[in-house]
């Protein structure tokens, strides 16, 4: 928790907003696989963390949401796992280190980690040993790149947050991890569970900070983040 204190400290923190939003709003069509241009457009990538950070974020999370096997086979990419969530980074970092030099203030990376985008078992045919290996393998990427903390984000069941909150502690024991669900209209995970059971085992699991992100807007998310924070 230190490190999130010294991050945090005692004020709100401006983060980000989303990637692949603003990407499909400058004509990328939602086929294409919008990690991958982290290595074929890194350019335009790094122009969105640049804007991001002149509207006054603090935290820049890397184009990395779906940089999982599962999610980058799909686009025939499995292989550069590696090479995708790194390039992210790099990409990331460099629009922090030009806030830098320009002594425009400062920013921290967060290595985003999303849904493998599979159902696991006992509801699909993924196992959760085969979930676990695959955040492992993307969050050991993010690590050796160098991001300040990871962001388990968007996560639709506990159960894969659980696989990927492990896999962070296993693999990056020194990142702090924020874990966030997404909600339904009712204010609950998708997979049924309350905000108060999610805040109780995302706690029991070891994350450094919990939250909401995504869903059906705001008004939703803050609903269920106070029914967090009260648990």
């Amino acid at each position: 928790m230190s490190q999130f204190a010294d991050i945090f400290a005692s004020r709100p923190v401006l983060a980000d907003g989303a990637m692949g939003t603003v990407l499909y709003a400058r004509g990328v069509f939602i086929n294409r696989c919008y990690d991958e241009l982290n290595l074929s457009d890194p350019s335009l990538i790094l122009s969105i963390h640049e804007e991001y950070l002149q509207a006054g974020a603090e935290i820049l999370e890397s184009n990395t949401f779906g940089a999982n096997r599962f999610r980058l086979g799909r686009h025939g990419l499995a292989d550069q796992v590696n090479e995708i969530n790194a390039a992210g980074v790099r990409i990331a970092r460099q629009a922090v280190e030009r806030l830098k030099e320009k002594q425009a203030g400062e920013a921290w990376v967060a290595g985003a980690v999303g849904p493998l985008g599979v159902r696991l078992e006992p509801l699909g045919k993924t196992g959760l040993d085969e979930a676990r290996a695959a955040f492992a393998e993307q969050i050991a990427a993010l690590a050796a790149a160098g991001v300040d903390l990871l962001s388990i984000e968007t996560m639709p069941a506990l159960n894969e947050a659980r696989e990927a909150l492990a896999a962070a502690r296993e693999t990056a024991p020194e990142l702090p991890v924020l874990v966030m669900v997404t909600v339904d209209d009712d204010g609950n995970c998708l997979d049924g569970s309350s905000p108060a059971h999610a805040a109780a085992l995302l706690t029991e699991w070891g994350a450094g900070a919990i939250g909401v992100n995504c869903s059906t807007g705001p008004a939703t998310a803050l609903t269920a983040i106070e029914a967090m924070r009260a648990a």
